[in-house]
């Protein structure tokens, strides 16, 4: 049962061709599925939903109203309970939980270090993606995180997974959170990485491509390359798509 709506905002709509498509990417920290995903979705028209920020939400609302992360039971109320209102728009992003924006609130170190128990809540995580399957259902949007291709859009026509070797992703996150990658920014993302990428395996699939589902490695790609790798494999899936697509804007 899902309690409190999502309240989604997009700006523009899905070109006719692509109302309905869906593209399900999963992937782990730092494989570089919000990026490329919100690049994607901004090229073909589409919305984009980050399902980790729910969970980020969440997080946060439940530290600043000082509940216990391991009361499984009291954090599962706050989730059902939320109503959250999140921008589906590729170029702005706007989390808004019961009332308080938390766009870049969840961003903060203090709730990266606390989302696994989150979204290893098994409760929390029932709650969430019914809540992310009622977006599938719309279509026209790009949903990422982790469980999406086999769990929150399994029939979805285009399914992806994006990975890469554990060096390539800290590194990646250690740019985006110190703007550097040297041996101390390396070492203060490395567990940041790898223990949330552990124990968020324990209740999610994400490392590993499932049936009809397209592996890209990431590992030696630069940003367009993937995001291009990408759209090949929605044309392939779906070739009305390249009716649409705009190759000046991809590239940029």
């Amino acid at each position: 049962m899902v309690g409190a709506p999502v309240v989604w905002s997009l700006v523009t709509g899905a070109p006719a061709p692509l109302q309905r498509l869906v593209l399900a990417v999963d992937g782990p920290s730092g494989s570089g599925k919000s990026s490329v995903s919100r690049r994607v979705a901004r090229v073909l028209g589409l919305g984009v939903l980050d399902t980790g920020a729910m969970y980020r939400a969440v997080t946060c609302a439940a530290l600043d109203r000082g509940l216990d992360l391991a009361d499984a039971d009291a954090v599962a109320a706050l989730a059902r309970a939320a109503q959250l209102e999140q921008s589906l728009d590729p170029e702005r992003e706007s989390v808004v939980i019961d009332g308080t924006d938390v766009t870049t609130a969840i961003r903060e170190p203090r709730v990266s270090a606390a989302v696994s128990a989150v979204a290893t809540n098994l409760a929390v995580r029932e709650e969430l993606v019914a809540r992310q399957r009622a977006v599938a259902a719309s279509g026209g949007v790009v949903i990422e995180g982790r469980d999406i291709t086999t769990v929150v859009a399994p029939d979805a026509p285009v399914r992806i997974l994006l990975t890469a070797d554990e060096g390539a992703r800290v590194a990646r996150r250690a740019r985006e959170l110190h703007g550097t990658a040297d041996a101390q920014a390396l070492a203060a993302t490395q567990d940041l990485v790898v223990l949330r990428d552990a124990r968020d395996s324990t209740v999610a699939a994400f490392t590993t491509a499932a049936e009809g589902v397209v592996e890209i490695d990431t590992s030696a790609l630069g940003f367009d390359e993937v995001v291009q790798a990408v759209l090949d494999v929605v044309v392939a899936r779906v070739p009305e798509a390249a009716a649409v697509l705009h190759p000046a804007e991809a590239a940029r």
